[in-house]
C-alpha cells in the first residue's frame, strides 16, 4: 500500500501533516484532527467573548467611578442654587441707599425666609430640644443648671442643631438641667 491519496480521497496537506495544525506526534487519526480543530476553535471564541466580556466590564467600572466622582463633585449643586436667592436678597438689602431700621428688619426677615425655603427643600431640619430630655446624640450639653425642672432635661439652648435628612449635621449646644443642692449633710 502506498500512502499517496487517490483521486477520490484528495486531502488537503494540513490532514495529511498532524503537526501543521498543531496536533501531538501520534495523533494522525483524521476524525481526531478535526474534533480538536473544533475545539481549538472554540476555544479561541469563548478567549474573544471573555476579552470582550473583560473590556466591557472595565468600561462600565470607569464610567461608574466617572459617574460617582461626578455626583461628589457636583452634589450640592442644587442647594447651592437654592443659596443664591438667599445671597440675592441680602445683596438688595445692603443696597437700599439711606434703609431704615425697618426696612434692614424687612430684608432680613425676606432673606431668612428663603434660607428657610432652601433648607426646606434640601430637608434640612433644626433641632431646638427647648424642655426634652437630653440626648447625647443630638445635644451637646454645655453646662448644667440647677433648676425645678427634672434632672436631665434642656433647660436652655445656646445654639440650635441641625439635621440633614437623620443625619446630625451640628448638635445643638445646651444647658441641661440639674436636682438644686440640698441642705449640705454633716
Amino acid at each position: 500500500m502506498s500512502n499517496i491519496p487517490d483521486q477520490n480521497s484528495q486531502a488537503s496537506s494540513s490532514e495529511l501533516d498532524p503537526g501543521a495544525i498543531g496536533v501531538p506526534d501520534g495523533v494522525g487519526d483524521s476524525g481526531a484532527g478535526v474534533q480538536l480543530r473544533k475545539v481549538e476553535a472554540e476555544a479561541a471564541e469563548l478567549k474573544d467573548a471573555w476579552l470582550r466580556a473583560k473590556a466591557e466590564t472595565d468600561n462600565v467600572r470607569k464610567q461608574g467611578q466617572n459617574d460617582v466622582a461626578k455626583a461628589h463633585k457636583y452634589a450640592v449643586e442644587r442647594f447651592a442654587q437654592d443659596l443664591l436667592t438667599v445671597k440675592d436678597a441680602l445683596e438688595q438689602t445692603l443696597a437700599t441707599p439711606a434703609a431704615t431700621t425697618d426696612t434692614l428688619r424687612d430684608g432680613v426677615a425676606l432673606t431668612l425666609k428663603n434660607l428657610q425655603a432652601a433648607f426646606d427643600k434640601a430637608q434640612i431640619v433644626d433641632v431646638n430640644p427647648l424642655d426634652e430630655k437630653y440626648d447625647p446624640h443630638r445635644h451637646q450639653a454645655m453646662t448644667m443648671i440647677e433648676s425645678d425642672k427634672p434632672a436631665g432635661t434642656v433647660v436652655q439652648v445656646f445654639q440650635k442643631g441641625y439635621l440633614l435628612h437623620d443625619r446630625l449635621l451640628r448638635p445643638a449646644l445646651v444647658a441641661v438641667a440639674k436636682a438644686p443642692a440640698g441642705p449640705a449633710s454633716a
